[in-house]
């Protein structure tokens, strides 16, 4: 986010005053006491996640989320959504290649934060699968979507059509049974 997030929104400062939300990485070099900030991606996107294995540690692929819906909630001032960049969808980034794909759902039908779920032996970073809440306008309620995230443009490899609707922005974990 280019500012500070005020949940308030609605031309109270949201974050759309001062801009959309874009991917940065930042490396910090703890010799020379220094943070360094690069631009990995414009498209508005949040929620930035990557294989829990490698938090804080070199990984080559991230996923984020980019949903219209989220920016309806922070109109600016002259009640203009700056959503039309958004695109209803979830994105995987190779930080390796400087690429991204991208898996896109209907008009309406935003996505939230990705999580990833490595598949039970993986020997690849991205050898599992892409968990998100999607909601789903027809149904008004949410789906839990699953993608392969080595086939991430793909259909889903299921969809779980949940009773009511998870609100976008609600982070979670998956933890395996004990």
């Amino acid at each position: 986010m280019p500012a500070p997030f005020y949940a308030a929104g609605r031309g109270s400062g949201g974050p759309s005053t001062t801009g959309t939300p874009a991917l940065d990485r930042w490396t910090i070099d703890l010799r020379a006491g220094r943070v360094r900030s690069t631009r990995i991606d414009d498209l508005p996107q949040e929620f930035p996640r990557v294989n829990e294995s490698l938090v804080s540690r070199r990984h080559r692929f991230a996923y984020t989320a980019s949903a219209a819906e989220m920016w309806r909630a922070y109109e600016t001032v002259d009640g203009v959504p700056p959503d039309d960049k958004f695109t209803n969808c979830l994105v995987k980034h190779d930080m390796l290649r400087g690429s991204r794909q991208v898996h896109r759902f209907p008009n309406g039908a935003a996505a939230g934060e990705p999580v990833f779920v490595p598949r039970r032996g993986a020997r690849d970073e991205d050898d599992g699968y892409l968990l998100s809440y999607v909601h789903d306008p027809d149904r008004g309620a949410s789906d839990l979507v699953i993608l392969s995230a080595q086939d991430f443009t793909a259909r889903p490899l299921a969809r779980v059509h949940l009773p009511g609707r998870v609100p976008l922005g609600f982070h979670g974990s998956w933890v395996p049974d004990a």
